[in-house]
Protein backbone atom coordinates (compact mmCIF):
# COMPACT_ATOMS: atom_id res chain seq x y z
CA UNK A 1 0.00 0.00 0.00
CA UNK A 2 1.39 3.37 -1.02
CA UNK A 3 -0.43 5.74 1.36
CA UNK A 4 -0.50 5.88 5.14
CA UNK A 5 -2.10 7.92 7.90
CA UNK A 6 -0.99 7.52 11.52
CA UNK A 7 -3.03 8.79 14.46
CA UNK A 8 -1.70 9.06 18.00
CA UNK A 9 -4.66 9.23 20.36
CA UNK A 10 -3.72 10.50 23.81
CA UNK A 11 -5.97 9.81 26.82
CA UNK A 12 -5.99 10.92 30.44
CA UNK A 13 -5.28 7.42 31.72
CA UNK A 14 -4.10 4.03 30.61
CA UNK A 15 -7.55 2.67 31.50
CA UNK A 16 -9.23 5.11 29.09
CA UNK A 17 -6.77 4.19 26.32
CA UNK A 18 -7.43 0.49 26.99
CA UNK A 19 -11.20 1.00 26.73
CA UNK A 20 -10.86 2.59 23.30
CA UNK A 21 -8.31 0.02 22.10
CA UNK A 22 -10.56 -2.86 23.22
CA UNK A 23 -13.62 -1.26 21.65
CA UNK A 24 -12.07 -1.00 18.18
CA UNK A 25 -10.18 -4.31 18.33
CA UNK A 26 -13.05 -6.50 17.01
CA UNK A 27 -13.16 -4.36 13.85
CA UNK A 28 -9.45 -4.73 13.09
CA UNK A 29 -9.15 -6.90 10.01
CA UNK A 30 -12.92 -7.15 9.74
CA UNK A 31 -13.42 -4.21 7.42
CA UNK A 32 -10.09 -4.36 5.59
CA UNK A 33 -10.23 -4.87 1.86
CA UNK A 34 -7.85 -4.96 -1.08
CA UNK A 35 -7.52 -1.14 -1.01
CA UNK A 36 -7.06 -0.44 2.70
CA UNK A 37 -6.15 -1.96 6.06
CA UNK A 38 -5.64 -0.75 9.61
CA UNK A 39 -3.63 -1.74 12.66
CA UNK A 40 -3.66 -0.50 16.22
CA UNK A 41 -1.26 -0.54 19.15
CA UNK A 42 -1.59 0.75 22.70
CA UNK A 43 1.35 2.04 24.70
CA UNK A 44 0.39 3.40 28.09
CA UNK A 45 -2.01 6.31 27.63
CA UNK A 46 -1.60 6.37 23.83
CA UNK A 47 -3.40 4.39 21.14
CA UNK A 48 -1.69 4.46 17.76
CA UNK A 49 -3.92 3.72 14.77
CA UNK A 50 -2.26 3.29 11.37
CA UNK A 51 -4.35 3.26 8.19
CA UNK A 52 -2.69 1.95 5.02
CA UNK A 53 -4.28 2.40 1.60
CA UNK A 54 -3.59 1.82 -2.05
CA UNK A 55 -4.69 5.29 -3.16
CA UNK A 56 -5.74 8.67 -1.71
CA UNK A 57 -9.47 7.99 -2.13
CA UNK A 58 -9.24 4.72 -0.20
CA UNK A 59 -7.11 6.44 2.46
CA UNK A 60 -9.72 9.16 2.95
CA UNK A 61 -12.58 6.65 3.14
CA UNK A 62 -10.77 4.35 5.56
CA UNK A 63 -9.63 7.28 7.71
CA UNK A 64 -13.17 8.63 7.94
CA UNK A 65 -14.47 5.18 8.91
CA UNK A 66 -11.87 4.61 11.61
CA UNK A 67 -12.11 8.09 13.09
CA UNK A 68 -15.88 7.59 13.34
CA UNK A 69 -15.43 4.22 15.08
CA UNK A 70 -12.93 5.76 17.48
CA UNK A 71 -15.27 8.67 18.27
CA UNK A 72 -18.08 6.22 19.10
CA UNK A 73 -15.71 4.20 21.32
CA UNK A 74 -14.68 7.38 23.15
CA UNK A 75 -18.28 8.50 23.65
CA UNK A 76 -19.37 5.07 24.87
CA UNK A 77 -16.50 5.05 27.37
CA UNK A 78 -17.62 8.43 28.72
CA UNK A 79 -21.11 7.04 29.32
CA UNK A 80 -19.90 4.37 31.74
Amino acid sequence: MDHEAVFFLEYDSQAAASRVARAIEPELGGIDDDRSSVRSEQTGETVQVTVDAADPVALRAATNTWLSLIRVAEQAGDAS
